[in-house]
């Protein structure tokens, strides 16, 4: 466990800790990169065995988990192809609280399936922050969401600025004073705006522990991995558990296909447009691109695929799909990390495709 020194202070923490480990083990080669991950391209993530683990986010770790999901490839009766797989090892803190898991993409739950374990983000209403304060956050809160943008119009707050976070701590006193509310602090109102939950040093030892354990178990098989997810609470004592949580079956991010009947005279475009519709699909597409066993059904870019899988567009699905009653079509988008996996059940009630005149443009 390394402390921070004054030389560190302004400096990337990736290049101290690439830095410090090269120093401390000799012959080991630590790349930093310095840079959201959503930056980097998904192929640089394909160069790894192993990924893991220690974001800051909820949407960090949503990407990550989706760009390995997209690259585990599935055979004909639906069971992931071993050799695309790439286990992630996530580990996060929270104070005293911690948790680690090990998430095989198409084999155990996958980050999305269990959203669920992620408690919502703690928000305020308006009307309270502006009408009734009851706590020092509601002060915070009221200077950082409301009053900036009516004393400061039209500049943009940057929580990284320390000018600007000086004036909502001075502007959350003077509402403080008002509504007679003590306790705020400069350190309390970094911690509201830029939600800085304290870092524990004991307890980023045992899930750091935890993770580089877990990730020796997946590299030498020397022992039975962790059964998913493990939970530490540091609080009262020690307490460590071990959850198996169930898999998704129609998740839409590591499932072999996620099911969506339709009916048989449905042609692509509105099978696209279905898409829209569905709630499930339509916040993460923009712009879809759909193919089907290595066949481009319809591609969004460049102009001239566009142009050549545009006739498909009118086509009825269960043509393009020569005629399957259910199986997969791969949807690729600008919004998706990865590769969504839809898979089509026609309606038998629907009227029967001529198979004589199959085929794609």
């Amino acid at each position: 466990m390394y402390y921070c020194r004054m030389q560190d202070v302004g400096k990337a923490k990736a290049d101290v800790a690439a830095a410090r480990v090269m120093q401390r083990v000799k012959g080991v080669t630590v790349t930093p990169h310095f840079c959201k991950i959503e930056e980097k391209d998904i192929s640089f993530f394909k160069d790894f065995q192993i990924i893991v683990l220690g974001l800051d986010s909820l949407e960090a770790r949503s990407y990550i988990n989706s760009v390995v999901c997209g690259f585990v490839e599935y055979e004909e009766d639906g069971s992931p192809d071993l050799s695309t797989i790439k286990p992630l090892v996530d580990g996060g803190t929270e104070g005293f609280k911690g948790h680690a898991r090990v998430i095989i993409p198409g084999i155990t739950p996958c980050f999305h399936c269990s959203l669920w374990l992620f408690p919502p983000q703690i928000t305020f209403p308006l009307c309270t922050l502006a009408e009734t304060p009851r706590s020092p956050a509601h002060c915070i809160e009221f200077a950082h969401l409301i009053q900036w943008g009516q004393d400061r119009t039209g500049e943009t707050f940057d929580a990284d600025n320390p000018e600007h976070m000086k004036w909502i701590y001075d502007q959350a006193l003077k509402r403080g004073e008002q509504f007679n509310i003590s306790g705020i602090t400069y350190s309390l109102t970094q911690g509201v705006v830029k939600n800085i939950v304290p870092a524990i040093a004991s307890t980023n030892a045992i899930i750091a522990a935890t993770c580089v354990l877990e990730t020796l178990k997946i590299a030498t098989m020397c022992s039975t991995g962790m059964d998913i997810y493990m939970q530490y609470t540091g609080t009262e004592g020690i307490y460590l558990r071990t959850v198996p949580h169930d898999k998704d079956p129609n998740c839409i991010i590591c499932s072999p296909g996620v099911p969506l009947e339709v009916d048989k005279s449905i042609t692509l475009q509105k099978f696209i447009d279905t898409l829209f519709k569905d709630r499930r699909f339509k916040l993460k597409l923009s712009k879809p691109s759909v193919s089907y066993h290595g066949n481009n059904l319809y591609m969004q870019a460049p102009p001239v695929l566009e142009e050549m899988t545009r006739p498909n567009l009118q086509e009825p699905l269960v043509r393009l799909m020569g005629g399957e009653k259910s199986d997969v079509l791969n949807i690729n988008d600008r919004r998706l990390s990865g590769v969504l996996r839809v898979r089509v059940t026609f309606r038998d009630d629907a009227e029967t495709i001529d198979m004589d005149t199959v085929g794609t443009h």
